[in-house]
């Protein structure tokens, strides 16, 4: 540091104190105003992009709120489709049922009705048949005990006294 001291030249300090004022007034005068200004715009880049970022997270904040609500709606929505689809099965389930039951119940009051219907027709028939068959024995036993006069005579006579006591 001493040696320094002793080699100090004032002509040398001037002139690098002028060389180094210039370069300072150049660098402010020129440089120093675009250096600022590229330093301001990208500041001022920045703090756009940070706005357009914080927008967008709000954009995505409130599209995700909105496709909450819309997933909720059509879940409710979903829900009361199949609500109304089982009332809607079990109202047509019921009304086959009860269809099935009416028609059941007019197929057995049919079946009924056909059973007594040939029922009585067998019945009729049957009757007809024994009535049928009664006549032809009575005949042919009528034929057997009336086939000789004797007999035949006897069996006025009991008809006739029948006749009189009633």
């Amino acid at each position: 540091m001493e040696k320094l001291i002793s080699e100090f030249s004032v002509g040398l300090f001037f002139w690098q104190s002028l060389i180094f004022l210039t370069l300072l007034f150049l660098l402010v005068k020129y440089a120093w105003k675009p250096i600022l200004n590229a330093i301001k715009e990208r500041e001022e880049n920045i703090e756009n992009a940070l706005q357009t970022a914080e927008k967008a997270k709000k954009e995505i904040e409130e599209l995700q709120a909105k496709n909450q609500d819309l997933l909720k709606e059509a879940r409710e929505e979903r829900d009361q489709i199949l609500k109304a689809a089982k009332a809607t099965k079990d109202k047509m389930i019921s009304e086959a049922k009860n269809q099935a039951k009416v028609e059941g119940e007019k197929l057995i009051a049919q079946a009924r009705n056909e059973i007594n219907t040939q029922k009585n027709a067998a019945l009729t028939e049957m009757k007809q048949m024994v009535a049928s068959f009664s006549i032809e024995i009575a005949e042919k036993i009528m034929r057997k005990e009336l086939g000789e006069k004797g007999k035949q005579e006897e069996l006025v006579k009991t008809y006739l006294e029948d006749i009189k006591l009633n």
